[in-house]
């Protein structure tokens, strides 16, 4: 992977108004909208409501169908450790755990911006072997979620493992 950007937060937003009001929050680079999506993704296990409505501001003009909230809530029974992944710091050693500052470092390749009006960028997880890929829109000036390939399985924590 070449290029990357670290995002830092210091607290987690937990509503759509704190999504807005972080310096990302504009959605000017596809790297922003990438990070904030793992912030809305990791929203959904305490609050489902905000997390929709986080990710429908991220997905701009095109809102999630029911189908795309049914996915979602089908990936989170019994696997919402599957956001804290995205964070640095987390293993399925320490049940991935987070603490602040809460980092998040997003990836491009090579082949990122093939399609034009496109980005797709990558995201470490410390429970899979290779990074998953989210892909990003442009519309004017703002960069919007389009897919994202986040909630795939991954190494169950220790916590979870009755052999650990």
């Amino acid at each position: 992977m070449s290029n990357q950007v670290l995002f830092q937060f210091e607290a987690l937003p937990k509503n759509l108004e704190e999504l807005k009001r972080l310096k990302e929050g504009s959605l000017k680079t596809p790297f922003e909208t990438a990070a904030l999506t793992v912030l809305s993704l990791l929203r959904y296990s305490e609050d489902s409501k905000d997390a929709i409505e986080m990710l429908n501001y991220l997905r701009g003009p095109r809102p999630l169908s029911n189908y795309d909230i049914q996915f979602i809530k089908d990936r989170f029974r019994d696997k919402d450790y599957v956001p804290k992944s995205y964070f640095e710091g987390t293993s399925p050693q320490n049940s991935y755990e987070l603490a602040p500052p809460y980092k998040i470092t997003v990836y491009e390749d090579k082949y990122s911006y093939d399609q034009e009006g496109y980005a797709k960028l990558y995201l470490k997880s410390s429970g899979a072997d290779s990074p998953r890929p989210v892909v990003l829109r442009i519309k004017g000036d703002t960069w919007y979620l389009w897919e994202q390939l986040l909630l795939a399985g991954i190494r169950e924590p220790a916590s979870l493992d009755p052999w650990a």
